[in-house]
């Protein structure tokens, strides 16, 4: 099995749980965040709906400037599923067209002349398309639990459910 396939196998497993936590958001609840530093519910659910298919949009280039991350806030979770899906099926479009040689060449982050960051592009979408996506996951279990919502479960139950 290829590197991409590997990836897009587990990418598959793990979006239909991720799209589990993302319906559960209250719709009044948006602009809500458990602390003032916090991005408020709904920047996280968008976030976590956005980083697979952001992530391997960047992963096509060989290099990039360092991103202006940007967390804006959705007018709804119907606004969040969106992009979810649209974020899943340019996953689905462009993970599989990477053969390993691709995966294993050096991806950068290059300010001007001044490169910033380099690693094999399959470490790219290892930590940044899902151990990060995982991450903030786990983030927006907390927040759904805070507002008093059912907390999916993942690799392994939950208190409120079982896998």
């Amino acid at each position: 099995m290829s590197i991409a396939n590997a990836l897009l196998a587990e990418f598959e497993a793990q979006s239909p749980i991720t799209r589990k936590f993302l319906e559960r958001l209250p719709e009044d609840k948006l602009g809500w965040k458990p602390h003032p530093k916090s991005m408020t519910a709904g920047q996280l659910a968008y976030h976590l709906a956005l980083v697979p298919g952001g992530v391997v949009t960047m992963a096509k280039q060989d290099s990039i400037a360092p991103p202006d991350f940007q967390f804006p806030q959705p007018e709804s979770v119907m606004q969040v599923l969106k992009g979810f899906d649209e974020s899943i099926a340019t996953v689905r479009a462009i993970l599989p067209t990477f053969d390993d040689a691709t995966m294993d060449a050096i991806w950068r982050i290059k300010d001007g002349e001044k490169e910033l960051l380099a690693i094999p592009r399959k470490q790219l979408l290892r930590d940044v398309m899902l151990s990060h996506w995982y991450q903030h996951r786990g983030q927006f279990s907390v927040y759904l639990r805070l507002l008093g919502q059912p907390v999916p479960a993942s690799w392994g139950p939950s208190a409120d459910e079982a896998p």
